[in-house]
């Protein structure tokens, strides 16, 4: 899948850098650091810049703090910094990368990527998705830079993962932090107000960014402390926000996996280890760390398929509210939003196994066990599942979207009740939160633009292929042009609506809205008039392939794939998306989200 193929991508670049003897160095009071320049693309690049202190020892589940006074020497910043413990998703097959792996707690850093003689340039902050478990700061951006001529500063950054990122309990709040993964990346944020300007970077023009959890992270950024922080972004890019169920820090689930993360390390009630302490917190605390990561991982992994057991919990101080309620009232930080959704966001997060009507009904009642028996059956109504097929094998084929047969129960993934749980999925996870967030930003006096990505295969993740250029013969290089560049102006030109020439990538075949002033036609999200953009491409040959036995995809290559843009009402969507966002708005506090 994309994630595994972006991490072994992005690892093996760092060892094909163009790197100079002599590189730009930047003092940031604290330390020094020595970059590298890239000839290939033009930039400086400076790699493993630490923002904060190791978060080891008595720092771990402490709010982060500022790093050590280190001016002894200039510290090189060539190499990839080393990558936070990996806790992985439940029940996934391997081949989709979502594993468990070691990893080092000292891993608060943040790689740089600037033109050479910057000065007062727009900057990109970007958070890393993986289920707030896995990954990385290993995207290279420069391809997407490159596209915009060089015209922003990006900076990625990490944030501590797993049971170090997310363990959550009453405990927890009163000795340490819920969210220390959260604060890492605000700390990360305000590192940026400090020293972007020694870079050549504007702190009042940045736009925060990420995908999957990392959309998921930005989402709650625009949501912490009430929505009245706008001082440390002004734009956000929110690339299939993942909104993972979300509950109070002290409420059964986390404190549940608290209890068998403790258990795991061997702090658990009445173990010989937790005698020594006073407390389960304190015994985790002086736990070795590969008996932590050890434990991080088993319990990450031992939910139900496609899930993770540490993710953000309402903390009472940064996460005040629900998403899904606080979103309502329009109550977010930043001005402007470029949200978008994949088109088969459900897989490959969602159980492909379910092949019978009394398989389905068991998902339902695992999957939301805080559902009544009304619930269910509302849910069943407005999915139509009663008219579902239980079997998944009738011809496969992507939706349009506007008309026939709709994602409800048709893809090019599955058909019938296993492409219902992949778009319950999708919609409760990505989708909706998506729509959400366009619906905050575009009726408060805001501005927001939404998009859908189409590509085939589409599924979550696939984006990505586009925006950092992973080495994949798809989308074409016309849509990651287009695509580029629309994120490019976004964060350069607070808009993502560019020229038609670059829209159509100079292919006459191509077929984009037109605003007959050169420019791509794409109104603004507002809910009174909810418009998405529609990115798709046409064209090409259909090429087969299968992952598992249980996942396979069509994928369009050739050079006569052309971009296929269209504007559309996310409302009346794939049989009516808004209809079915506002059931889940509706039984939110029972998702919880």
């Amino acid at each position: 899948m994309v994630r595994l193929l972006a991490v072994s991508i992005a690892l093996c670049a760092v060892a094909g850098d163009a790197i100079t003897s002599s590189g730009p160095i930047v003092d940031l009071g604290y330390s020094s650091y020595q970059g590298y320049y890239n000839a290939t693309t033009g930039l400086n690049i400076w790699k493993g810049v630490r923002y904060a202190a190791p978060p080891i020892n008595q720092l771990r589940w402490q709010p982060p703090v500022g790093p050590a006074q280190n001016n002894s020497h200039i510290i090189p910043a060539v190499d990839q910094p080393p990558i936070c413990p990996q806790s992985g998703a439940a029940k996934t097959p391997t081949v989709f990368g979502f594993n468990s792996g070691p990893g080092d707690e000292d891993c608060l850093y943040l790689n740089v990527y600037a033109p050479p003689g910057a000065s007062d340039l727009p900057v990109l902050v970007w958070i890393h998705g993986g289920g707030y478990g896995l990954f990385g700061a290993v995207y290279d951006p420069s391809p997407m830079m490159n596209t915009n001529d060089n015209g922003f500063i990006t900076v990625e950054i990490q944030y501590r993962l797993g049971a170090f990122g997310f363990l959550s309990s009453a405990e927890v709040r009163e000795r340490g932090t819920p969210n220390a993964g959260l604060l890492d990346q605000r700390f990360a944020l305000q590192w940026v107000q400090r020293h972007i300007n020694k870079f050549g970077g504007n702190p009042r023009r940045v736009t925060i960014g990420g995908e999957s959890a990392g959309g998921g992270s930005v989402m709650l950024h625009t949501l912490a402390y009430g929505g009245k922080e706008s001082h440390l972004f002004q734009n956000i890019i929110a690339a299939s926000p993942y909104s993972a169920p979300i509950h109070q820090y002290n409420d059964l689930v986390p404190t549940s996996y608290y209890d068998r993360f403790a258990k795991q390390a061997g702090c658990g009630s009445g173990s010989i280890r937790r005698t020594q302490y006073e407390t389960t917190f304190d015994c985790l605390v002086a736990a070795p760390t590969e008996i932590l990561q050890n434990a991080s991982g088993v319990v990450s992994t031992s939910g139900l398929f496609g899930t993770w057991a540490f993710v953000p919990v309402i903390d009472k101080d940064m996460i005040r509210e629900r998403p899904s309620v606080q979103l309502l009232t329009g109550r977010v930080s930043g001005q402007r939003i470029l949200v978008g959704n994949n088109a088969n966001e459900g897989i490959p997060l969602s159980d492909p196994n379910v092949v019978t009507r009394a398989a389905f009904n068991d998902h339902l009642s695992t999957t939301f066990p805080n559902f009544t028996e009304t619930d269910l059956a509302w849910l069943k109504l407005v999915y139509g599942t009663a008219d579902c097929q239980p079997t998944n094998d009738n011809p496969r084929f992507d939706t349009l979207g506007t008309e026939g047969p709709s994602a409800i129960n048709q893809s090019e993934m599955a058909t019938g009740l296993q492409q219902a749980v992949f778009n319950i999925l999708a919609e409760t996870t990505f989708d909706c939160p998506a729509q959400w967030l366009a619906e905050a930003f575009g009726g408060h006096f805001r501005q927001a633009w939404k998009y859908q990505f189409s590509v085939t295969p589409g599924y979550h993740g696939a984006d990505m292929n586009a925006i950092y250029d992973l080495g994949t013969t798809w989308p074409s290089p016309g849509f990651n042009h287009a695509f580029q560049k629309m994120w490019g102006s976004f964060i350069m030109d607070n808009s993502p609506v560019i020229p038609l020439e670059h829209a159509t990538a100079n292919r006459s075949k191509a077929v984009v809205p037109d605003d007959l002033h050169g420019h791509l036609d794409w109104p603004q999200f507002h809910p009174s008039a909810p418009w998405h953009l529609d990115l798709n491409t046409t064209g090409g040959t259909l090429t087969p392939l299968v992952v598992t036995p249980n996942l396979s995809y069509f994928i369009r290559e050739g050079e006569d794939v052309v971009n296929h843009f269209r504007l559309a009402n996310a409302y009346s969507w794939e049989g009516g998306r808004g209809l079915r966002c506002s059931f889940w708005r509706a039984v939110a506090d029972r998702v919880p989200f």
